[in-house]
This record gives C-alpha cells, structure tokens and sequence, in this order.
C-alpha cells in the first residue's frame, strides 16, 4: 500500500530576493559588537601583534591566546548580525515554501551579513592605515622613507645613541639607509660584509665612538635586528592564521545563525534566556 508523502512546508519567507535591510542592519550590529569586543580585548591586553619593543618579548602562548580571542569575537559577533538578518527579515505569506528552501534564503541573507561586514571593516583598516602612512611620511623624501622604523626604532635608537649631540641635526636618512642594512639580516645570506663595514663607519661617524665601540654596537645591532624580525614573523603568522580563521567560521556562524533567527521567526521554539529577555522587554 502506497502513501504519499508530502515535503514540509512553511508559511512562504524566502524572497526571491534579497531584503538588503535586515542584511544592513546584520551587518551592523556586527561591526559593533567586533569593535566593543575587540576594544575590551586591547584593555586587558589581548593583541596579536605591536610595535612596541616589549611586546616582541611576549611569550607565544600569549600571542595564541590572542589569536583565539580574535576568533571568539568573531564568532560572536557574526553569529548576533545573521540571527537578526534572520529574525527582521519579512515573510511573503503568499506561497508555501519547503523548509529547506527557506533556511537556505536565511542562510543566504546571513551570508550577505557577514560578506558586508567584511568589506566595511576591511574599508575602516584601509582608510585608518592609510591616514596613519601619509602623517608620517608627508615630511619624508623617498631616500628618508623606510619599512624599518615602525619595526626596528628601538635598534635604531641604540644603534645612533649618542652622548652629545647638536638636537637640530636630523638623522633620519641615515636611520632610513641603516634601517634598510638592518631588514637584510632576514635574508639567508645576512648582512654582506660591505654594508657591515658601511654601518660601523656611519655609526663610528654619528656617535663619535672608537672604531672597536662602534663594531661591537653594530654587531649587537644585527644580532638584536634578526631576533625582533624572527619575534615579528611568527606573531605575524600568528595573526594572519587567526584572521583567515576568523573569517572562515564568521561565514558559518553567520549562516547557522541566520536559519536559526529564521526559525524563531516563523513560531519555532526559542530557547529560555530569550523568552525571559522577550518578556522583560515588553515589560
């Protein structure tokens, strides 16, 4: 004996298009929540790298548990904008529609959430860095500008340390020129054997140390230059691993979320704390 067996269906809320309100609105609630989070993070002292001598320092368990931290806020913060694009978003009533055609338009609007929020932040970095480059090098030629001032100014600071000296001299292409003698020790090769000489005659010519002074400061320099390279790379790993990770389970959190926002919506069950939270409010 045959039965015919229908699919589930639901009151129709799956769009044929997207509704960019609750995706805008989504999006940013995350952007929010990611900054406060991230905020907090920085106060007590979670972040995956810096530029400050003592954090190159820090051991690498700190620098995972911030990466984790990264990913937690993420997480988070994707999983409240899809269960709101998911929530707000309006039902149609016209149609019945499968459950699973409507979970995918959810989770398609969650999506959205997160690939909007994505590209405001990733616009917010642009322009901040941005703004940070021109204020600092706006007063710099090209032979004054290097990659290695933010990274190696305290060596730099050691290496031209001197006890007297006239305070309107400007050292900054010589710090620039050195700076760009001090990256090459990350190579396989080293710092050649010319521009090792070339960095002790500047730094003999600076400071007004001996010849044996100025090579032991120049050594020192090198080996102090290759550790704070060797410390930056692995926080930058560290944090590129945390971000694209970050990014991967956002999109997923943000889909999950977003069905169930749906969910919840069309008369499902919602778990206790919202009930509770539901109530207060109209309270």
């Amino acid at each position: 004996m045959e039965q015919n067996i229908t699919p589930l269906a639901r009151t129709d809320t799956a769009s044929p298009h997207l509704q960019w309100s609750p995706i805008v609105l989504g999006a940013f609630a995350a952007a929010a929540l990611s900054s406060v989070l991230l905020g907090f993070g920085v106060t007590i002292g979670l972040g995956v790298s810096s530029t400050a001598p003592t954090w190159r320092d820090a051991s690498a368990a700190l620098a995972i548990l911030s990466g984790l931290y990264l990913i937690l806020q993420a997480v988070v913060s994707f999983g409240l904008g899809g269960y709101l694009a998911g929530r707000v978003r309006a039902a149609n009533g016209t149609r019945a529609t499968v459950v699973e055609e409507t979970e995918r338009a959810d989770g398609i609007h969650g999506l959205g959430v997160w690939a909007v929020a994505v590209v405001m932040g990733a616009i917010l970095a642009t322009l901040i860095g941005t703004a940070t480059v021109s204020r600092t090098s706006a007063t710099r030629s090209v032979a004054q500008a290097t990659a290695a001032e933010p990274l190696l100014s305290y060596e730099l600071d050691r290496l031209f340390r001197a006890g007297r000296r006239n305070p309107t001299v400007d050292l900054s292409a010589e710090r620039a020129e050195a700076g760009r003698i001090l990256l090459t020790t990350s190579s396989h090769s080293g710092v050649s054997s010319d521009d090792r000489t070339h960095l002790i005659q500047l730094v003999g010519a600076l400071t007004g140390l001996s010849q044996a002074d100025a090579e032991r400061r120049a050594d020192n320099a090198i080996a102090s230059t290759k550790t704070a390279i060797a410390r930056s790379r692995r926080s930058t790993i560290i944090l590129a691993f945390s971000i694209a990770t970050a990014l991967l389970l956002g999109a997923v959190m943000a889909w999950a979320s977003a069905c169930a926002g749906g969910r919840h919506r069309d008369g499902a069950p919602v778990p206790n704390w919202m009930d509770r939270s539901d109530a207060l409010g109209r309270r």
